[in-house]
């Protein structure tokens, strides 16, 4: 992978050695079931890239992602490879069927629940190490607190920096798909680092207004995840998904004006929208999912395409 286009923080550098971190959740079985061998390939594709960080969680196909992405790992050295996960959410026997559970398939006989305890944190953290088959993660983020956030306040940041202090993890943080708390918790907590999903995109740009400039002032580090907007900043076909279900008609509308846009400059609409992102002074990665090798070449050839600024501004402008 290419990596000049964005600088790293000098801090995070050495968990963090390229524009692209692997996003774990399709190899999960998000939206479709994916087979171990097909994610096998998958990542080793990535590996092949030159792609170093892998990101997962327990919720990525109730476990399944961490377990696939520990399977590959097991064959480099740990100081090869960084490995941010999550907590938030413990994994527990499920009572009836989970298929489609949060839009995962071909998972196993599992189920979410949610703990921001400080137990629950330390637990959730020693199963997911367990299907790693790590004895540390690089990064550990609080998942999804949107409805828990006092209490992942209280009790998670706490056992997080505890954790960090103890060096069974290197950074910490959280990693949401709302850019307002998260800006709470970079105000009050000392975060390493922060994943933002779908929110600094050529379709919404809520963390501009207040979390990425707070992070460059706090020197806090910002993976952004959701680039596409769940698919349809890659296709805007008609059923293409937008946030994690059918996009309203208005912003398909919205990303066939800017596909059209691209094309009078010759540039593709995932190319435009993977470097728009990237482009971001606070942008540290950019956390791309794939589900299949050839996703992994297409995400190259994003970041190798010579994107104009002129055309961004322009992207930008599209409302």
């Amino acid at each position: 992978m290419s990596a000049d286009l964005v600088s790293f923080p000098l801090a995070f550098g050495p968990l963090i050695c390229g524009p692209i971190i692997f996003g774990g959740a399709p190899i999960g079985g998000l939206y479709a079931p994916v087979s171990d061998e097909a994610a096998a390939r998958t990542l080793a594709a990535a590996w092949a890239a030159g792609i170093r960080a892998f990101d997962t969680a327990p919720h990525y196909g109730a476990g399944l992602s961490e377990r696939r992405l520990g399977s590959f790992l097991a064959g480099y050295r740990r100081e090869e490879f960084a490995v941010p996960t999550k907590v938030g959410r413990l994994l527990v026997p499920a009572a009836g069927d989970v298929q489609g559970e949060d839009g995962f398939y071909g998972i196993p006989p599992l189920t979410r629940v949610r703990d921001y305890s400080r137990d629950g944190v330390r637990r959730s953290l020693e199963e997911s190490l367990g299907r790693l088959g790590l004895d540390r993660v690089d990064i550990a983020l609080i998942h999804d607190p949107d409805e828990f956030m006092t209490q992942a306040l209280d009790e998670a940041y706490p056992a997080l920096a505890e954790l960090r202090a103890q060096g069974t993890v290197r950074a910490i943080g959280a990693g949401m798909n709302s850019a307002a708390p998260l800006a709470a918790l970079v105000e009050r907590c000392d975060l390493d680092c922060v994943l933002v999903a779908g929110r600094y995109t050529l379709l919404d740009r809520s963390a501009e207004v207040d979390l990425l400039p707070l992070c460059l002032q706090r020197g806090v580090a910002v993976l952004a995840g959701g680039v596409f907007n769940s698919g349809i900043l890659a296709d805007p076909v008609p059923g293409a998904r937008y946030d994690y279900a059918p996009a309203p008609s208005a912003v398909l509308a919205r990303a066939r004006l800017m596909r059209d846009a691209c094309e009078r400059h010759g540039v593709s609409l995932p190319a435009a929208a993977l470097q728009f992102t990237l482009r971001h002074p606070a942008v540290t990665a950019a956390v791309v999912g794939v589900r299949a090798p050839e996703e992994i070449r297409a995400d190259d050839g994003y970041l190798a395409a010579i994107v104009p600024d002129a055309l961004l501004d322009e992207l930008a402008g599209i409302t």
